[in-house]
């Protein structure tokens, strides 16, 4: 008899192109039928079949304090109970546009409602900045699916299989320049050959979409120097890691530290605590180019959306140093339980991490050095990766169903949690064993 999934996967498949609405989602990269989710509850899922996971995808990082957080809930049911949206401003708007200055360099910010949104408008801006079109990116780095920036995009793509996708126009590939990530030596011979036409350069701050893949020591101050230098724009893509490893993001590890600013950033998932809201910002007066002030025109009807900004704020507000203690520490245990389980049951393996994002390249081909670009991840063995994800998945754990992609963990993952997830890994790893052609040894970073 077929589960409740399976038949909400056919109903799905009948009326959706692949039966879902973000192609990872739909388990092509490890088999088997999607989980459809019924609800979720601090670092538990529960599936329309009744079986709960604890959560180590947290909706791809959003969810810092956990699902259903009670002051979360209050706020969008009072900021609901109001309205959905009025397309007029708000001050939610305001207040959460200035909780994202107070803890970022940006001066100023403009809120949309996706992702891909915000680095869309974040490149053109830049390009009406500086007059220029040319587009720095590298390979591996995921920034929605915007048309310039799908080329060797990781993530999506990479979990797929596919290197480019179709629709992409050729005279917008051909305004983009994909360099290899962690390399100076191509960074430089670029801007050298091209730099009086580059617009900006755009980067993952720390990339999390071919696995976890941290900048090299002084590699973002670097790009940001090499920026001013050629009068193109540095913007720091921070979808991923804004408010997520740090209360200042990547920022706060790097930036903050070292002294650099990018000239333009983007925000989303943690700053919409679940619900769609994104956002660019940056200096004052690459900002004041848009529209009213200034001439390049964005726009979006739910942009600051009411209920979006209530979730948003309340979760910036609630995210406290000593919740970003707790999310580190439990990411700590379960990295290091993952790498020792494996190494245990001999697992060539390499985990790497940045702060509280992680993630485990399986095969002999990674598990020697540091991964430190896209082609050095893409060398890693995903059918050791998919025994490993389907024992954790029957053992009651949601890892992402994805080589590609990092895992998180929440300020709700307590103890409970955490010892669910410890219990399930010495069973997934000699499920990983015996898939994999190689059984010497792992490392961590």
């Amino acid at each position: 008899m077929p589960s409740e999934s399976e038949i909400w996967f056919d109903r799905a498949r009948a009326v959706t192109p692949g039966g879902v609405n973000s192609p990872v989602r739909a388990f092509a990269a490890v088999g088997g039928t999607p989980r459809f989710m019924a609800s979720g509850s601090g670092a538990w899922l529960t599936d329309v079949d009744g079986r709960s996971y604890v959560d180590l995808v947290c909706s791809w990082g959003p969810m810092l304090l956990g699902h259903a957080h009670p002051a979360v809930v209050a706020a969008v049911t009072e900021a609901i109970s109001r309205g959905s949206s009025y397309g007029t401003p708000t001050a939610n708007e305001v207040l959460l546009a200035e909780e994202i200055v107070a803890r970022t360099p940006v001066e100023s910010v403009r809120l949309v409602s996706s992702g891909t949104e915000a680095t869309m408008s974040a490149i053109r801006l830049a390009r009406g900045f500086t007059g220029r079109d040319v587009v720095v990116k590298f390979s591996g780095c995921y920034h929605g699916h915007v048309d310039s920036l799908l080329a060797s995009a990781g993530s999506g793509l990479a979990t797929l299989g596919v290197s480019t996708t179709p629709g992409v126009p050729e005279s917008s590939a051909a305004q983009t320049i994909v360099l290899p990530y962690n390399d100076r030596a191509a960074v430089e011979a670029a801007f050298a050959e091209h730099g009086s036409a580059i617009a900006c350069l755009i980067t993952e701050a720390s990339p999390g979409n071919m696995g976890v893949v941290p900048p090299e020591p002084g590699f973002n101050a670097f790009l940001a120097e090499t920026c001013t230098r050629f009068g193109a724009l540095f913007v720091s893509d921070e979808v991923m890691t804004g408010f997520r490893v740090s209360r200042s993001g990547q920022w706060g590890t790097d930036g903050a530290t070292e002294g650099w600013v990018p000239d333009l950033m983007t925000f989303g998932k943690v700053m919409g605590g679940g619900f769609p809201a994104a956002a660019f910002g940056g200096r004052a007066d690459v900002m004041a180019m848009l529209s009213p002030q200034g001439p390049v025109y964005q726009a979006g009807t739910l942009s600051g959306n009411p209920v979006a900004t209530a979730a948003g704020l309340a979760t910036l507000q609630l995210a406290t140093e000593d919740v970003y203690a707790g999310v580190d520490a439990v990411a700590a245990t379960i990295s290091s339980a993952a790498t020792d389980a494996l190494t245990a049951a001999g697992v060539p393996h390499r985990l790497q991490s940045n702060g509280n994002m992680f993630s485990v390249f399986f095969g002999e081909a990674v598990a020697g050095a540091a991964v430190r670009d896209y082609a050095t991840a893409q060398t890693q063995d995903s059918e050791v990766f998919k025994a490993f994800f389907h024992a954790m998945l029957d053992a009651g754990v949601y890892l992402p169903p994805s080589a590609f992609e990092s895992w998180f963990v929440s300020g709700a993952h307590d103890d409970r949690a955490v010892q669910h997830v410890l219990d399930a890994l010495p069973a997934a790893a000699a499920a990983a064993a015996k898939a994999s052609p190689g059984s010497t040894n792992g490392s961590n970073n």
